[in-house]
């Protein structure tokens, strides 16, 4: 059934064409969507526009109408509930809004494509990929069966897809998440649209595959002269791929102008606020992040006056009064901004950010004695078939000899491509995988030998932080329950005050106790699921990917935080992340895995400046950096194909068959890189600096 197309209280006329100068612009645009408790003002008065060949980002925390107001483009906007009280969408001076439901549909998918944030639910599971691009290409042109099969196959090779044939016949399932996206990508491209509308098109993805995606986008809109409207929270992402950018904040638009102006002078305390909130790759570790304070209001019950006036620190009397309007930040400007205070915003995002102060500890980290000593750690999950008689055929190689060591109150960061291992190599230190061998030492004692009894015992010692704040608790139970659960479990003095007291440390009220985690935002769910970790003093706490999916701003508080804890009680933290931006910014030392391995490892500041392996160097070039004209010169390593497959990898050494260093060596040498594996040693001059590659050595991959 098609989705309900949103319409005007009043009958439809067919669309007339209206003047316009842009290829696609949005005047005035209000929806409204009607609940039990109000009017949720989900975009609120919104302009913009795009031109062919075009880079738009809308950029904003979660639950500022970006992707509402890209939906009510293609008519996915269902109404009821949605209202429209005003507004006009042209397209080539076309009223969108006012066209009957089959003329949008001709639209959509023709005129008008979007790549969906998520790849595995917007396609279909019970139909082949190829199908599904087919049937795309059928739904807007007059071909045959076979001749849209025949394009399908030709879209999957243009994206980069390899041995797209058989790709074609294979379900979504069969793909990776970057071919899955790339797949996306041919079926929003199979009618060459002129409006792109991507919502959040690598959130899901590693760096590297996110490197490959935005690379594929900007060449095939350079070969279409596609428009391009790119939703994200990524400011480094918007830095490197954008020519203009609006910010939004409770519906509202805040700020606009060209990338340079967004990034280098910005005039709203909103947009500034963003910018102090991001964790850089490049520079130093600053003293303290400058989160935005609170939470985005209620779209039912947004604030007098400028509605981001409660969480500005530049807030006065006259913010309160009055919605800003949009004005330029200088006569005859594009920039503008709806701030009362542009002066003030100026004057502080000029103020150069401190590094953290060398502090000289009582004890230095690398002579701290070891918190968690891991030697030669495997997890192999055997590949059984059979469906009487279950054999063995195989196994998957998940964790395959990893050595690590963390001293006390100190960071080690785990990084690498999804299915590179991290998470299993985390559980299994933790024993929630059992090991298949290796030792685990915590403080000392030897956890892989504990029995079940006792290691109930010991897991007041070893904590986790799980990724998804809100599949990791239980719904059915209040914030009180949860916690005190911990302590019923394991041990541990309970009194009235212990849970309002843990809230506290936490950042929480301590009325929050009496509430489900659904009544939290993502944020306050992380710091529930901090202070379940914390509740027992632990000596060692995993953190696997425990800010991914926060908006920049809530990920600044929870990152300092964590940073707060770990002093205050001494933590020893594991931190798994793929965010590289995020990992120099709380690490001590930071170890790469590929494939099951490690192929370096090194204190902070060394492997971010100096590494050593190409696996590392191509990680680290792939990171985008939220300032444009850092962007504009930097080197970038783009890796080429997915992680093998951990039940078969490759012979020697594994990275060798995405490896850019690999292609430029002599047959010989290639030859060493195919027989032999190479083992993790000290790089010249750096007994804390290991890499295991045979041809290791600098490259410059950062510039600026």
């Amino acid at each position: 059934m098609a989705p309900t197309s949103p319409r005007p209280s009043r009958r439809r006329q067919a669309a007339q064409p209206t003047q316009s100068d842009h290829l696609l612009e949005v005047r005035d645009l209000r929806v409204h969507f009607d609940t039990a408790g109000g009017a949720v003002k989900a975009v609120d008065g919104v302009s913009w526009y795009v031109d062919s060949g075009e880079t738009l980002a809308i950029v904003g925390e979660s639950g500022s109408g970006k992707s509402v107001s890209a939906m009510t483009l293609l008519g996915l906007v269902p109404s009821p509930p949605a209202t429209f009280p005003s507004g006009q969408v042209l397209l080539e001076g076309r009223s969108l809004l006012d066209m009957p439901e089959s003329q949008q549909r001709k639209l959509r998918g023709s005129d008008l494509a979007m790549i969906f944030q998520d790849p595995l639910t917007a396609l279909n599971p019970v139909f082949r990929v190829g199908d599904q691009i087919a049937e795309m290409i059928r739904a807007h042109q007059s071909v045959g069966k076979m001749a849209a099969k025949t394009r399908a196959v030709e879209l999957l090779a243009e994206v980069g897809i390899p041995d797209p044939r058989l790709r074609a016949t294979q379900y979504p399932h069969e793909f990776s998440g970057g071919m899955r996206q790339r797949a996306m990508i041919a079926m929003a491209l199979a009618n060459d649209p002129k409006v792109l509308i991507a919502d959040e098109p690598t959130t899901a993805l590693d760096v590297t595959v996110q490197a490959q995606i935005m690379a594929l986008l900007e060449k095939l809109q350079a070969e279409r002269d596609t428009a391009i409207v790119l939703i994200t929270h990524d400011l480094g992402l918007v830095a490197a791929h954008a020519d203009r950018i609006m910010v939004m904040y409770a519906g509202h638009v805040v700020e606009e102008g060209t990338n340079d102006e967004i990034f280098t002078a910005p005039r709203h305390a909103y947009t500034h606020g963003l910018l102090s909130s991001l964790t850089r790759m490049d520079h130093a570790r600053p003293e303290k992040l400058e989160p935005i304070p609170g939470q985005p209001p209620n779209l039912a019950r947004v604030p007098e006056g400028c509605p981001f006036h409660p969480r500005c620190r530049f807030a006065t009397d006259a913010c309160r009064a009055d919605v800003p309007l949009l004005v330029a930040a200088a006569p005859g400007s594009s920039h503008r901004h709806a701030c009362v205070h542009p002066d003030e915003v100026a004057i502080a995002h000029e103020r150069p950010r401190e590094p953290a102060p060398v502090v000289a500890a009582e004890t230095p980290v690398e002579q701290r004695p070891p918190m968690l000593d891991v030697r030669d750690l495997v997890k192999h999950f055997p590949i059984r078939v059979g469906t009487f008689v279950k054999r063995t055929v195989g196994e998957v190689r998940a964790v395959d000899g990893v050595s690590l060591d963390i001293p006390a109150g100190s960071t080690l960061s785990l990084v690498g491509e999804s299915g590179c291992g991290k998470s299993t190599a985390a559980r299994a230190i933790l024993r929630l995988h059992e090991p298949t061998s290796g030792t685990i030492e915590l403080a000392g004692r030897d956890v892989t030998g504990l029995s079940l009894h006792d290691l109930r015992t010991a897991r007041a010692d070893m904590q986790i932080v799980f990724q998804d704040p809100y599949a990791s608790l239980n719904p059915r139970m209040t914030v009180r329950q949860i916690l005190t659960e911990k302590y019923e479990l394991l041990g541990g003095e309970l009194t009235d005050s212990t849970i309002p007291e843990l809230l506290e440390t936490v950042g929480l009220a301590a009325e929050y106790a009496d509430r489900y985690p659904h009544e939290f935002s993502g944020g306050q769910r992380q710091r529930v699921g901090i202070a379940r970790a914390i509740a027992l003093n632990p000596k060692f706490v995993v953190l696997d990917e425990p800010v991914s999916a926060l908006d920049v701003s809530i990920q600044a508080q929870v990152l300092n935080l964590l940073e707060e804890l770990q002093q205050e009680f001494g933590l020893t933290y594991l931190f798994i992340a793929h965010d590289l931006s995020v990992v120099r910014h709380i690490s001590d030392r930071v170890a790469v895995m590929y494939l099951g391995g490690i192929v370096e490892i090194a204190d902070r500041d060394t492997l971010f400046e100096h590494p050593q392996h190409p696996y590392t160097q191509a990680l680290i070039s792939a990171v985008p950096i939220p300032d444009p004209a850092v962007e504009r010169v930097r080197d970038r390593i783009v890796l080429t194909g997915d992680v093998p497959n951990p039940a078969n990898p490759p012979s020697g050494c594994r990275f060798r068959t995405r490896c850019w260093k690999h292609l430029q060596l002599s047959d010989d040498e290639k030859r060493r890189c195919i027989e032999e594996p190479p083992a993790l040693v000290p790089a010249a001059g750096s007994e804390r600096h290991e890499v295991a590659c045979h041809f290791a050595g600098e490259r410059e991959v950062l510039r600026g």
